[in-house]
């Protein structure tokens, strides 16, 4: 069956290049097309589309504002086509939290230089998130933030390092793509400050949204979050988000452990890679290591996961139901390599019984 697009977008030269794009697919069938925020939250209700792609700034209504109206009314998945910038990011971020589920950073210079793999991007994350039709999505909810007035809370995190004999993990690894903006804050969002155990982040993301992703995480959490720097060390109570267009893997230095984040080999198709960072962690740890599969595109995770499990870790996965894309944890649960398939709304409380 045909999947149905509805195309958001305020440039015209844009909307029309993304509608033969869409269209040069035929798996897919543009329903109808919108100029403005208005104009898509009224599409939306009377087309009933198997997926949104929305644009950010446009007259009338903001492609954030319509997004949250479209998921009150009448939920859809929803990809964002956002600008490759810090302002980007952080309105791209707003836009998931408001219920979109994917984005794809607009390059309009790929247009001209590279539209085949452009139109291979936008049309692959459609079909993905087209497979859910039949699965209204819900605009997932997220940490609470400080009341504006109210002054922050003042994190304090365990600084003394954990002794195996302390408890059942050293350390917590954690895999996510598609998904995985909207599914992190759930996660690391139950975990109390005093948290035992560091943590290491992979999202895929591109260099310019990782910094401003990690800066809401830490304003979300309880926890310390962190974008990932060469050089830093694992602390309990804090997690480092790899870089996006880097490669993050651990190193010992005498008795502590540090990361690194390296350029990689350019043929990776993942940067940053979990099968990168899981393996760096197998060669250091036996056992005691926790790793999370969450949503996402693909496979990656499911090699470094075997090597973790053959050194003794345990392996958790986001299930089918309450993922995105079940392609990442998926792969990890059909290799057979799962302690545990849970719901996101259990995954932060029960890491956070897990390690104490």
């Amino acid at each position: 069956m045909t999947i149905r697009v509805l195309v958001v977008e305020d440039s015209g030269f844009f909307r029309r290049r993304i509608i033969a794009m869409i269209e040069s697919d035929d798996r897919l069938e543009v329903v109808g097309e919108a100029s403005n925020g208005l104009e898509a939250v009224a599409q939306a209700e009377r087309l009933e589309p198997d997926v949104i792609t929305m644009d950010i700034e446009m007259p009338l209504m903001d492609g954030i504002t319509a997004v949250r109206k479209i998921m009150e009314s009448s939920p859809t998945s929803i990809l964002m086509l956002s600008m490759l910038t810090t302002e980007g990011a952080r309105a791209t971020l707003d836009a998931l939290e408001a219920g979109a589920v994917d984005f794809i950073p607009k390059k309009f210079a790929e247009v001209t230089s590279n539209p085949e793999a452009l139109s291979h991007q936008i049309c692959s994350r459609i079909v993905a998130l087209g497979k859910r039709r039949g699965i209204r999505p819900k605009a997932p909810p997220v940490a609470a933030r400080p009341v504006p007035d109210a002054p922050a809370p003042v994190k304090t995190p365990v600084m003394t390092p954990v002794r195996s004999g302390d408890n059942r993990f050293r350390l917590v690894v954690i895999a996510a793509s598609t998904g995985g903006p909207a599914a992190l804050p759930l996660v690391l969002g139950k975990l109390p400050g005093t948290f035992p155990a560091p943590l290491l982040i992979v999202q895929h993301m591109p260099a310019n949204f990782t910094p401003t992703f990690a800066q809401r995480l830490d304003q979300q959490c309880a926890i310390t979050v962190k974008h990932a720097e060469d050089g830093d060390l694992l602390q309990p109570g804090n997690a480092l988000v790899a870089p996006g267009g880097k490669q993050m893997t651990v190193e010992r230095h005498g008795n502590r452990q540090v990361v690194r984040v390296q350029d990689g080999d350019p043929a990776l198709n993942y940067k940053p890679s979990a099968d990168i960072l899981f393996s760096s962690v197998a060669r250091l740890y036996s056992g005691q290591v926790l790793s999370v599969i969450l949503t996402g595109m693909g496979a990656d995770g499911r090699e470094g996961a075997r090597l973790l499990k053959q050194r003794g870790a345990t392996v958790w996965a986001q299930d089918r139901e309450s993922s995105v894309i079940y392609g990442m944890p998926g792969a990890v649960a059909k290799a057979g390599l799962t302690d545990e398939i849970l719901g996101i709304s259990s995954i932060g409380p029960s890491l956070a019984r897990a390690v104490h």
